[in-house]
């Protein structure tokens, strides 16, 4: 099974290759969900041993974007796509949490002929078969997704559902909350990839918690949780 694991730092990146991950997802800000990572961190991410995609969400909230923001995206995969990484990690809605299918369009076209994930906006559609089959439709690879819930173990009857409708046309990787000890549900649903992020807590001291630049507890990628889901896995 593909362990992918996502990473907001460069120690988080030489942390998950050397817990044994299979992909990276490179994000900034993983505790706002990942957004658009820096250019020093996609050029360390070049360097990786292993294939990696980078988000591309140009700021948090929703996944509602303005004709600035689209056209922000669009310079962020061409810079992706320029230090010579896998893939991006893609998503725009509707108000409605459908998904935005020309804004999609355009975003993929913009990536063409690297690896597409539609991030977990399916997550807010109101019918994530109908959003399945629009993704299926654009061209993307790989599905991440909680099944709609706020953890991927609470959402696993949907994520199989999914899985079922995908019929080997789209990836259907589960994600959010996934650890060593809740593998083995996903393993019996019979996926193939599976996303993490095999982090712990550090507490910050000092003045930068004071100041405002850091909150007392960050999550950092540590590669013995690494290690520790992949054995989980196998």
């Amino acid at each position: 099974m593909t362990l992918e694991v996502c990473v907001d730092s460069a120690e988080g990146l030489i942390e998950a290759v050397a817990g044994g991950a299979d992909r990276i997802e490179l994000c900034a800000a993983l505790a706002l969900g990942g957004l658009t990572p820096s250019a020093g961190l996609i050029a360390a991410a070049a360097r990786c041993s292993v294939p990696v995609v980078a988000m591309v969400r140009p700021r948090a909230g929703d996944f509602v974007w303005s004709a600035a923001e689209v056209a922000m995206m669009e310079a962020e995969i061409a810079a992706v796509r320029g230090a010579g990484l896998a893939g991006v990690v893609l998503g725009a809605s509707l108000p409605d949490g459908r998904l935005d299918v020309p804004v999609l369009r355009r975003l993929v076209t913009a990536a063409r002929g690297m690896e597409l994930v539609l991030h977990r906006c399916i997550d807010l559609a109101p019918d994530m078969e109908e959003a399945l089959e629009q993704a299926v439709g654009l061209g993307f690879h790989r599905i991440l997704t909680s099944g709609g819930a706020v953890t991927a173990e609470a959402g696993a009857a949907r994520i199989a559902s999914l899985l079922a409708r995908a019929e080997g046309r789209i990836t259907v990787m589960p994600g959010s909350g996934v650890t060593p000890a809740n593998a083995a549900l996903f393993k019996g649903l019979g996926i193939a990839e599976i996303h993490a992020s095999c982090s712990a807590s550090v507490p910050v001291a000092g003045r930068a918690v004071e100041m405002g630049f850091a909150p007392p507890v960050l999550r950092r990628t540590d590669a013995e949780a690494v290690r520790a889901l992949r054995r989980a896995l196998e």
